[in-house]
């Protein structure tokens, strides 16, 4: 028998179906209770909504879709019948939450001692109010082979600036290229919205950084210091990217009107020249040869003449950035598989970004193997999780969060990335781990790029538990990878769309 669809006989509807629902209730109701301990008032509640079953759909929607006065005098009944609502409404309301609810008996284990730990590590470096913190990453991983070989003193660092320059300008170029190839997709097409959204990011992946170091070679901070616009550069990348959205509707015009891609590349030449000036005139010119002036630590003088970037980087930094290979954990896709990312890099004809996938013990292993050898280990996650910076940790029990509104949050790795809770937003440096006897690892020891105020002289703490559910990439060289792992790169690549979140580029400011 078929319910009936007039809303004018809805009291006296009754479902065949109301067996089944009713135990698919229960099934429900019992999760529920489970995941989040309703009080006694909730389960009541709850019970009384199961009754509602004999009611058709269009009931059900008219008296649960919408936030009702009755459901509003519910919620204010349960809140205030609970003193502890109102203990934490009085704590919280006017502070930032993050600072009251810091779980005190486990931020007192953030402990900064590590048996596994290299040497030397370098001062901690800060890249102010930018995204640069890939570039930070990957400079802070290079500078160490220079700080060694010449025993120069922790503050030593190389140039993020130098490299930032060009790849604001190689990724103008990259952002007109894919314009000019997407001119005949309409407008509104998802891909063409999602690279008009954000067109020159601070932010870049570890093939990237290869893509600049290999170009454009890296000169010591000394030669191409900080600016305004490189430290801040909030300003500078909106006037950027409002100049490319004009020359990408210019593109799309000129398409319409008939002229050929060619005629449209050499117009392009001029644009580019536009950015550059716009580069310049913000952060400098960047040095194409330079003399190299230095003390080590015991004050002894260095001088090194008629320096180019790419020679300074051959023979003085000589860090091996072509066999290195980047290692993800996504648990939305199948293991021992390679992967890369539609549309995403930085140089024309450079490398193209490529990750192969493992399980997050597997990265462990594998990063606890290179830090006992004494090298650093660059790395991307998802910082904004569960992270103080007034105590320098990143730990899935640092806030209390249960504790205040009554709430877990249950989301698992897979579940953040599929429904856009999850991604890669920052990228830095392991010096460090602790292990216990069985060589388990407890805690890890992280160079960040925010600073010195934070943590120990600006070096972090991250909880293995944290590793396991926000830690999505690390950079590893193809000689400490199992074979097994490295022949994945003579794969054929999935390819995944440009907006997946392996695709996205760490950049917090």
């Amino acid at each position: 028998m078929g319910a009936q669809s007039s809303k004018d006989s809805r009291k006296s509807v009754h479902f065949d179906e109301k067996r089944a629902h009713a135990s698919a209730a229960a099934e429900i109701q019992e999760a529920y209770f489970t995941a989040n301990r309703t009080s006694s008032s909730s389960q009541l509640y709850l019970a009384e909504t199961l009754e509602c079953l004999g009611l058709d759909d269009d009931q059900i929607k008219d008296r649960y879709a919408p936030v009702t006065t009755e459901s509003l005098t519910k919620y204010s009944k349960d809140f205030w019948k609970d003193p502890k609502n109102k203990l934490a409404l009085n704590a919280v309301v006017g502070h930032d939450p993050s600072q009251v609810l810091v779980n005190r008996r486990q931020a007192v284990r953030e402990n900064h001692i590590f048996n596994v730990r290299i040497d030397p590590e370098g001062s901690a470096t800060n890249q102010r109010s930018s995204g640069r913190c890939w570039l930070f990453a990957g400079t802070n991983v290079l500078r160490l082979a220079v700080i060694q070989r010449y025993q120069l003193s922790d503050e030593f660092e190389l140039s993020q600036s130098y490299l930032y320059f060009y790849d604001k300008l190689e990724k103008s170029n990259w952002f007109l290229e894919n314009m000019i190839d997407l001119a005949d997709k309409d407008i509104d097409d998802r891909v063409v919205q999602y690279l008009l959204s954000d067109p020159v990011s601070d932010g870049g992946q570890w093939d990237m950084f290869i893509n600049l170091v290999e170009k454009y070679g890296v000169v010591p901070k000394s030669v191409f210091p900080e600016t305004y616009s490189s430290s801040n550069s909030g300003r500078l990348n909106r006037l950027v990217v409002v100049k490319l959205r004009e020359f990408a509707s210019q593109i799309r015009k000129a398409m319409d009107d008939g002229v050929s891609t060619s005629t449209i590349r050499v117009l392009k030449e001029q644009m580019l020249e536009e950015i550059y000036r716009m580069l310049v005139i913000c952060l400098g010119e960047p040095p194409s040869s330079f003399d190299w002036e230095a003390t080590d630590k015991n004050g002894k003088f260095i001088g090194v003449r008629h320096l180019t970037p790419l020679k300074f980087f051959k023979d003085h930094v000589k860090y091996p950035i072509s066999k290195t290979m980047s290692l993800i954990n996504d648990p939305r896709n199948p293991y021992d598989a390679l992967y890369t990312v539609s549309r995403l890099g930085n140089i024309v004809g450079g490398g193209p970004i490529r990750y192969v996938n493992t399980q997050a013990e597997t990265l462990k292993k594998l990063a606890i193997n290179v830090l006992k050898s004494g090298r650093p280990v660059w790395f991307g996650c998802d910082v904004g999780q569960s992270s103080s910076s007034a105590i320098g940790a990143m730990d899935t029990k640092i806030f209390d969060y249960e504790l205040a509104f009554n709430v877990t949050f249950g989301l698992t790795k897979k579940q953040r990335l599929l429904y856009g809770e999850s991604l890669m937003t920052h990228a830095m440096v392991f010096t460090g781990v602790h292990l216990d006897e069985s060589g388990i690892p407890i805690r890890w020891r992280v160079e960040n790029s925010w600073g010195e105020n934070s943590g120990d002289h600006g070096y972090w703490i991250m909880s293995d538990a944290w590793f396991s559910e926000f830690v999505y990439q690390i950079v590893l060289n193809k000689d400490d990878v199992p074979r097994k792992l490295t022949d994945l790169l003579n794969t054929d690549p999935t390819v995944l769309p440009a907006y997946d979140p392996m695709g996205s580029l760490a950049c917090p400011q």
